[in-house]
């Protein structure tokens, strides 16, 4: 009896229910307040949803859901390796005697969000970006022929004693 791992099954119980205490309380408060003290608690990596695939012909094609947003607010760039996509958030009108009973449409203002794309496979200079019906469609084709650079070859030494 004396080798055996005691477990203390309420002390691990309690330190879940304290550390979890304090959520209950922000989200109540959260869901009494309407306008800006709107505590949004869904994931902003999600933010705004996108599709990413690649078609038969290997064009990566990326569909952002942006509805009520602007063409003029959406910007999409490559630097290097990376598509940037970034969008400044429409300005809603706000109003204090407004209380929500669930609210999923918040608009956002989405920072800087990079795709890496390797610049040798992917034709840059062809990318199409369409803006319809709140989709952003951005089609970046493959190059025609595909670019690779020299690689750099690491020595591997031994390391001595």
């Amino acid at each position: 009896m004396r080798d055996r791992m005691v477990i203390d099954i309420g002390q691990i119980m309690d330190e879940i229910f304290e550390a979890t205490k304090g959520f209950g309380d922000v989200f109540k408060e959260g869901m009494q307040h309407g306008g800006s003290d709107y505590v949004d608690y869904y994931p902003n990596y999600s933010y705004p949803p996108v599709n990413i695939f690649v078609t038969d012909e290997k064009s990566l094609i990326f569909e952002f859901a942006l509805a009520g947003f602007n063409e003029n607010d959406l910007n999409v760039e490559f630097k290097g390796d990376y598509l940037i996509f970034s969008a400044n958030a429409p300005i809603a009108e706000q109003s204090n005697s407004v209380k929500y009973f669930k609210r999923r449409l918040k608009f956002k203002d989405v920072p800087e969000q990079k795709f890496f794309f390797p610049e040798g496979k992917f034709d840059q200079k062809k990318v199409k970006a369409v803006f319809k019906d709140g989709i952003l469609k951005v089609v970046i084709p493959p190059r025609d022929i595909i670019e690779t650079k020299e690689g750099i070859k690491v020595e591997i030494v031994k390391e001595e004693n």
